[in-house]
């Protein structure tokens, strides 16, 4: 009896397997988004010390991109934790694997749940990832300026005009 129940645990080890290169491939994209977000709060406090030092005639460009870099933070914000939820299903589904297993317990419900939880879930924060990516493009845009203008009208590449400007 004990060969048997030791056999079915290493099927529950193998079918596991799965969600944990889920959960480590998630925490590589946390450990990027974490550093993006460090990088925003830093520019975000540059930008802030140097509004504060320059003439007004500069303020509101420095005030655009501030906007910007308070919308990138909340991005990012939402796309690490919903990894983070993403991770939270994926480790619930690995223990739900082990004590359906262990209790004989037919939950597919349960561990389908988990799964589809997970993935819906690493979806959400990777298309707030590819917002803050657009978003960063636009910032970078307002602080370049003109050259950055001239190189995205010769690739075929319009920017909507900036509020206030013809």
């Amino acid at each position: 009896m004990a060969a048997t129940e030791t056999s079915q645990l290493v099927t529950v080890l193998q079918t596991a397997i799965g969600p944990v290169v889920v959960i480590s491939g998630v925490g590589l994209l946390l450990l990027t988004m974490t550093n993006r977000l460090g990088r925003i709060v830093d520019r975000s406090r540059a930008l802030a010390q140097q509004a504060r030092q320059v003439s007004t005639a500069d303020e509101p460009s420095l005030e655009a991109q501030l906007l910007i870099l308070g919308q990138r933070a909340e991005l990012v914000r939402r796309a690490i934790a919903l990894a983070a939820f993403c991770v939270l299903f994926a480790a619930l589904l690995v223990i739900s694997l082990f004590l359906t297993a262990l209790f004989g317990a037919d939950l597919p419900w349960l561990i389908s749940g988990l799964f589809i939880l997970s993935m819906l879930c690493l979806i959400a924060s990777l298309v707030e990832f590819i917002r803050d990516i657009n978003k960063s493009l636009q910032a970078t845009a307002l602080e370049v300026g003109e050259p950055w203008e001239r190189q995205k009208t010769r690739r075929g590449v319009s920017r909507p005009p900036e509020p206030g400007r013809s």
